[in-house]
């Protein structure tokens, strides 16, 4: 990969990661509405569940307008990477801001009513889980800063990328160019 070629693809992966972010961070947005809204909820489950098709569908254009159709597994891999990088650190971001200045307690204190609830707390025993170690792990969440979360949420999301790029990049990958029938 010469250097030319290197600097678009981090380009693209800067604009397809910024786009992947948004679908994140309406995620979470939906997310945190869902826990008082459960059509919210399933929204947010459906915008995680895409997103690694919506990656391999950026690859794609990527591939087929950037590189004339063809793309190797190792620059697939790469760009799929460097686009869940790009996208977590923005995700990073919102959380940081999330939980500094707007969350105020309001995730925490919601999980801590479910969890008291009479209906949360024969969840907790059908699952097999002790109370007690339930707010041992509230108490946990609770001395986290909104630095842990972020950086949290950027390691999952790039070992995510290390992890789905393998079969993304797999299937995105060509050779040569097909002929037009």
């Amino acid at each position: 990969m010469t250097p030319q070629e290197y600097v678009q693809l981090k380009a693209f992966a800067r604009q397809d990661g910024a786009l992947l972010s948004l679908l994140w961070i309406g995620a979470l947005v939906c997310y945190i509405q869902g826990l008082t809204n459960p059509l919210l909820g399933m929204a947010a489950l459906v915008l995680i569940v895409i997103s690694p098709f919506y990656a391999a569908n950026r690859l794609r254009h990527f591939r087929d307008y950037a590189r004339e159709g063809v793309i190797s597994f190792g620059r697939g891999y790469a760009y799929t990477v460097l686009t869940f990088f790009y996208a977590g650190l923005l995700l990073a971001l919102a959380l940081y801001v999330y939980f500094a200045f707007i969350d105020k307690g309001y995730l925490l204190g919601h999980f801590t009513t479910i969890v008291s609830s009479e209906e949360g707390r024969q969840v907790l025993k059908m699952y097999g889980m002790a109370e007690q170690q339930v707010k041992d792990g509230l108490q946990e969440l609770a001395r986290m800063r909104p630095i842990d979360y972020a950086l949290n949420m950027l390691t999952v999301n790039i070992t995510t990328g290390f992890l789905l790029g393998l079969p993304i990049a797999a299937l995105m990958k060509r050779q040569t160019v097909e002929a037009e029938h």
